[in-house]
């Protein structure tokens, strides 16, 4: 069964800069969609902010494997509802790409808890990033480095918490490096940081980029079932304890009673 992968996009740049709509006229999200169709195993679809629910709604997560996110300017206007929809849906298993400026994106955000911030200059520099990791397969199939001649520079520190595995690094024409390629755990679901990707240069036609994200999807997709009841916290009665016991001392909750939050 194919993997099925939906490409979220703000649909922001595209339209209101000519640059960005020349560069991509089917879209952030459409480029990087034909590249995820045009690999075995996976079928991708694409959703935009402007789409009612932003395109994700519960049914629409419910039926996504993994779910890749790029955000820039816009990313205030995502609703806190679908983004609440979409970390639940991580916690149950599925699987979350985020993708360059998506370090501010809501959701990247409420799942690494913390601020993301970092340091920047839209210079056009290059980028070159090494494999740190060889055997990681996201990694799988690219030369121990490759570089994009035209990028953005994203420096550290990267406040971000400390990640299960770091995949790439990054160095600028500038000096500055920066992790670029990072994984993280999330309840039940994979999430991978991917840096490159501003919205003025052609990086989504890169071969290496596009292989990264192909192997991130594949790598994020998680083929067990879903995790049910990921926010819940049942009061367990007495009666139902593993081992016989007897309540003892005065209780702040009634039996059965949820409780606060």
């Amino acid at each position: 069964m194919s993997i099925r992968a939906t490409v979220w996009n703000e649909n922001v740049h595209e339209t209101h800069n000519k640059i960005v709509g020349d560069l991509y006229p089917e879209g952030i999200h459409g480029t990087i969609a034909a590249a995820l169709n045009a690999s075995d195993g996976i079928e991708a679809t694409t959703a935009t902010l402007q789409e009612p629910e932003h395109g994700l709604t519960q049914d629409r997560l419910d039926n996504t494997d993994v779910l890749l996110w790029w955000g820039h300017a816009a990313h205030g206007e995502v609703s806190d509802a679908v983004v609440e929809r979409v970390v639940e849906a991580v916690w149950s298993g599925m699987g979350f790409i985020a993708l360059h400026s998506s370090h501010f994106a809501k959701p990247f955000k409420r799942l690494m808890g913390s601020a993301c911030n970092l340091t920047w200059r839209e210079a056009g520099e290059r980028e070159r990033l090494w494999v740190t990791s060889r055997n990681h397969p996201i990694a799988a199939g690219l030369p121990d480095h490759f570089e994009l001649e035209n990028e953005e520079m994203y420096g550290e520190p990267f406040g971000v918490p400390e990640p299960l595995e770091t995949v790439f690094v990054s160095w600028f024409q500038g000096g500055e490096v920066f992790r670029s390629g990072l994984t993280y755990k999330r309840g039940a679901g994979h999430v991978f940081y991917f840096r490159p990707g501003h919205e003025t240069y052609p990086t989504y036609f890169d071969d290496n980029v596009r292989r990264v994200i192909v192997n991130a999807t594949r790598w994020a997709h998680n083929p067990a079932a879903r995790v049910t009841g990921v926010t819940d916290a049942p009061n367990v009665p007495v009666q139902k304890a593993l081992e016989p016991i007897e309540a003892r001392g005065p209780s702040l909750h009634a039996e059965g009673e949820e409780g606060f939050r």
